[in-house]
């Protein structure tokens, strides 16, 4: 699974910025927003493959916000650890998840030269949760599926997960936690601190069965 993911890496950074507008229909906010972002990678592309931290930086900034970082936090954890952690580990956590997704798949994205994204056309966006689909040509030629699930907080399309080419990214990082916490004697705090390690260690893994260099 591992292996198949690191395929996927470019699909999801090529994909998730297009959440970075939470204005109108699910639908809109990935079609509208697509253009925007990797315009701005194309300004920009040079500049973070020399400085990856600003790349991160911007990714925090654009997807962040738009990001149910909360209630994918909580999905991670499942109840069985979320219901014990208190409000300051759970903020730990959020932030130490989202900047563990973007380093883990940053690089991904810096490979993309607009080899082509098509947005399915727009499904029922009635009620409180959807999905937009796309697929993604990758740099080999291969076409990858991508569907995220969008959920409306407050008024606004928050993205809650993303399953690209098969792979369910909510459920692979709920399997890798609670792994973690078995290794960690339940420990839930050496957990959250190390969850940064954790994704090193899935990225290295990834690098080693694509036989690139870790980075």
């Amino acid at each position: 699974m591992i292996s198949t993911l690191r395929r996927g890496l470019l699909v999801l950074l090529a994909a998730l910025p297009l959440m970075a507008n939470a204005a109108g229909s699910a639908h809109e906010l990935v079609q509208d927003t697509t253009s925007k972002m990797l315009a701005d990678l194309t300004a920009n592309k040079e500049q973070y493959k020399q400085d990856p931290t600003k790349f991160y930086e911007a990714l925090n900034s654009i997807v962040g916000p738009v990001v149910d970082a909360e209630g994918i936090s909580r999905s991670i954890m499942t109840v069985k650890y979320s219901r014990k952690a208190t409000p300051a580990q759970m903020q730990t956590f959020q932030e130490n998840f989202k900047r563990g997704l973007f380093q883990f798949y940053g690089n991904a994205l810096l490979e993309y030269n607009n080899q082509g994204i098509t947005v399915a056309p727009a499904g029922d966006e009635s009620g409180d949760r959807t999905s937009v689909n796309m697929s993604v040509k990758g740099n080999n030629g291969a076409v990858y599926p991508v569907q995220y699930t969008l959920e409306k907080i407050n008024g606004e399309w928050k993205l809650r997960n993303v399953i690209i080419n098969g792979i369910n990214i909510g459920k692979l990082f709920r399997d890798q936690f609670a792994d973690a916490m078995q290794r960690n004697g339940n420990d839930l705090d050496k957990t959250i601190n190390g969850w940064a390690g954790e994704v090193a260690k899935a990225k290295e893994e990834t690098d080693k069965a694509a036989g690139k260099p870790a980075q």
